[in-house]
């Protein structure tokens, strides 16, 4: 097996992570987020966002790294686009969603700002699924 198989396989599993990770997110812990009190979700969405990095940040560093790798070893238009597509994830998650996630944590939120990260989250769903998707039918 040459670095480049190895390459492939851990983007695999890397990609199936969190392809499993944000349809979890989107169909079971955002919408779970409206049934909260203000409360309890300010308590929960803290213990929730300390202990998901645990999981989303490796995973995430590991698919832009191997992402990087990737471009490295064999630029064309399908790692290139690969790589665009991790970048485009990295801004929209940190722009996009962070500030969403502080509101939640300092008690600011409201159902309409919940609707909000349910409905945005739909794109970084669709997002993963697809690099997935174009992995699978580029390695098999």
């Amino acid at each position: 097996m040459d670095f480049s198989e190895i390459i492939v396989k851990i983007s695999l599993l890397v990609d199936a992570g969190l392809v499993v990770l944000i349809w979890m997110v989107q169909l079971i812990v955002y919408p779970s987020f409206t049934y909260f009190n203000k409360e309890n979700l300010i308590a929960w969405h803290q213990k929730y966002t300390t202990e998901i990095a645990i999981i989303v940040v490796p995973l995430m560093l590991t698919q832009l790294i191997l992402g990087i790798i990737t471009v490295y070893i064999d630029a064309n238009l399908v790692t290139i686009t690969t790589l665009l597509i991790v970048l485009f994830l990295w801004v929209f998650t940190f722009l996009g969603f962070a500030p969403l996630h502080f509101k939640i944590s300092e008690g600011k939120s409201n159902q309409k700002l919940l609707l909000l990260l349910i409905q945005r989250n739909w794109t970084r769903t669709f997002l993963w699924s697809g690099l997935f998707l174009l992995h699978i039918w580029m390695y098999f």
